[in-house]
């Protein structure tokens, strides 16, 4: 008989454009995409930390150029797509959290939050997805979201709010551009070690909160996003779109 083949994990000939890759799960992506042989464009608002991770990628032998961009910046965000890509893959990780109570929270927090996490996001995927269409390509289009769009949490009414809002319009562009062979999915991390994520772990209120609820024991290391992204922007899921891939070490499990 003949053997079914494994669909590659490779990205060999692939451009994938990584948002918010200055650090923490952005750049561990960056790297896992070029390590996997994407040419990668990496792109956030700090272009020295952009700089210094390209240097290392090169010097690992991957193939990386830098974009300065804010992802909230939409108008300017779009003409940087048009103009760079098309790319085969989008991993965006630009986000912004500011956590109060919901009674707390005020209206500028609440607009610059939803202006990343939601429209610039929303945003960024149209502008790859269309400049993937305007060249018959087929694709794959990654936001980063959170265990958080699928349950609530603590002082974090806006931000789940705008992760939910990030499902939504995936399923519903998943839906449209299904046609052209383009795909469109979340991954949803629970808590990442990161520098952004020191504070919440230096709380021990907020510590043995996220113990308690993540059932492998263990808070997520950067590492643990890489397979995950490299899965989703390769064949091997060539039928997976429209969903969410949680990466969350069992807490939505309940």
């Amino acid at each position: 008989m003949n053997l079914p083949q494994t669909p590659s994990l490779r990205l060999d000939g692939k451009h994938a454009l990584v948002a918010g890759a200055s650090s923490g799960i952005g750049a561990a992506c960056a790297v896992a995409l070029g390590a996997a042989g994407a040419k990668v464009t990496i792109a956030a608002r700090r272009l020295d930390k952009l700089d210094a991770l390209a240097a290392d990628m090169r010097a690992a032998g991957m193939a990386v150029q830098t974009l300065q961009m804010d992802v909230a910046d939409v108008a300017t965000t779009q003409k940087q797509v048009a103009e760079h890509g098309p790319f085969d893959v989008l991993l965006n990780s630009a986000g912004l959290a500011r956590h109060s109570s919901a009674l707390e929270a005020n209206e500028a927090d609440f607009s610059a939050v939803s202006d990343l996490n939601i429209k610039g996001a929303y945003f960024l995927t149209r502008a790859v997805a269309a400049g993937l269409i305007a060249a018959g390509k087929p694709g794959s289009l990654i936001n980063i979201s959170s265990q958080m769009a699928h349950v609530g949490g603590i002082d974090r009414s806006v931000y789940c709010g705008t992760k939910h809002a990030v499902e939504g319009f995936t399923k519903a562009m998943a839906i449209e551009w299904g046609p052209s062979g383009i795909r469109v999915n979340t991954i949803c991390p629970t808590f990442i070690r990161t520098a952004l994520t020191a504070p919440t772990f230096a709380d021990p209120v907020r510590a043995a909160w996220i113990n308690e609820k993540i059932k492998l024991g263990r808070v997520g290391e950067v590492e643990d996003m890489m397979g995950p992204c490299v899965f989703l922007a390769s064949d091997a899921s060539a039928l997976i779109t429209g969903t969410s891939l949680l990466v969350d070490g069992g807490w939505t499990a309940d």
